[in-house]
C-alpha cells in the first residue's frame, strides 16, 4: 500500500533520486540507505498499518453497533494513518508495506527496469509479514483482547475474491502509473485515498495486501479474516498484481524516442 519520495528532490519512482542519477522504479530506496534500515522501515511501517486497521476496528465496534459507522471509522483511520506512514517512511524504504508491490517492482526490474533485486525481495517480504503479525498482536494488546486468537470471520465467497482482484489491480495501477508519469510526490495522498475509497467500492473492503491479510488472521475482531480464507485471498491478490502491471503496460506506454 505505498510509495513516496523525500522533499527537496526531483520526483522519482517511489523513492529518491538526484538529477544526475538514473531514476529508480517504484519502491526503490536510496543507495545510501542500508538494507537493514529499509527492512526495519518495512517491518515497522507494516506493523503500524495493521495496528491502525485492527485497532480502529476494535474501537469502532466498542463505540457503536452500526456496521456502517464502524466501517466509516475503520476506513477513515486507515486513510489518515496510511498517508502519514507513506510520507514518513517512503524516503527510507519506498514504503511498500505490501509484498504485492515488492513483487511487482522486482518483476519490472527483471525486465530491464530499475527497482528491487532478488536480495531486497528476500528481505522485504519476510519483514512485511512479520510486521503485519506484530501489528495485529499489538492492537489486540492495546485493547485488552487475547494477544492471538484466530479469526472466525469467513471471507471465502467468490464475490469477495473478485473484489480483492479489483482492489489489488487498482493499487498496482495507481502506484506504477504515478511512477511512470513522475508524480510519486502525490503518493501519500493518492494511495491512502484509493485505499479509503476501495474500502467502500469493493465487496472485500480492500485488503489488497498479502502481508496484511496474514496479519489480520491473528485477531478475531472486526478486521479479522479466518485462516482458512487467507490462501485464496493471497492468491487473488497476486492475480490482481499481475492484472495491474498489465494495465500499466497498456495505458502508460513509454513515448518512442524521435530519430
Amino acid at each position: 500500500m505505498s510509495v513516496t519520495e523525500p522533499a527537496g528532490t526531483a520526483p522519482a519512482a517511489e523513492s529518491v533520486t538526484v538529477a544526475c542519477e538514473p531514476r529508480p522504479a517504484p519502491g526503490a530506496a536510496p543507495p545510501r540507505t542500508p538494507l537493514r534500515a529499509r527492512a526495519a522501515a518495512e517491518l515497522v511501517g507494516t506493523a503500524a498499518l495493521v495496528a491502525i486497521v485492527v485497532g480502529s476496528g476494535i474501537q469502532a465496534t466498542r463505540l457503536t453497533q452500526d456496521v456502517g459507522l464502524q466501517l466509516l471509522a475503520n476506513s477513515t483511520a486507515t486513510v489518515l494513518g496510511l498517508g502519514v506512514l507513506i510520507a514518513l517512511l517512503g524516503p527510507v524504504s519506498g514504503a511498500h508495506f505490501n509484498p504485492a508491490v515488492t513483487l511487482a517492482e522486482w518483476w519490472t526490474a527483471r525486465r530491464g527496469g530499475a527497482g528491487a533485486d532478488a536480495r531486497e525481495l528476500a528481505v522485504y517480504v519476510p519483514a512485511q509479514v512479520a510486521g503485519a503479525v506484530a501489528g495485529a498482536i499489538l492492537a489486540d494488546a492495546m485493547f485488552g483482547e487475547p494477544l492471538v486468537r484466530w479469526s472466525t470471520h469467513d471471507r471465502s465467497a467468490g464475490n469477495l475474491l473478485l473484489g480483492e482482484v479489483v482492489a489489488t489491480a487498482g493499487l498496482i495501477l495507481l502506484i506504477f502509473g504515478l511512477a511512470r508519469t513522475d508524480r510519486l510526490r502525490f503518493a501519500p495522498v493518492a494511495v491512502a485515498s484509493y485505499i479509503g475509497a476501495a474500502y467502500w467500492f469493493t465487496s472485500s473492503t480492500s485488503f489488497a495486501n498479502p502481508a496484511v491479510t496474514v496479519g489480520r488472521a491473528f485477531t478475531d475482531t472486526f478486521a479479522g479474516i479466518a485462516p482458512a480464507s487467507v490462501p485464496a485471498f493471497v492468491g487473488v491478490q497476486l492475480v490482481g498484481a499481475v492484472v495491474g502491471l498489465a494495465l500499466v503496460a497498456v495505458i502508460f506506454v513509454r513515448p518512442r524516442a524521435r530519430v
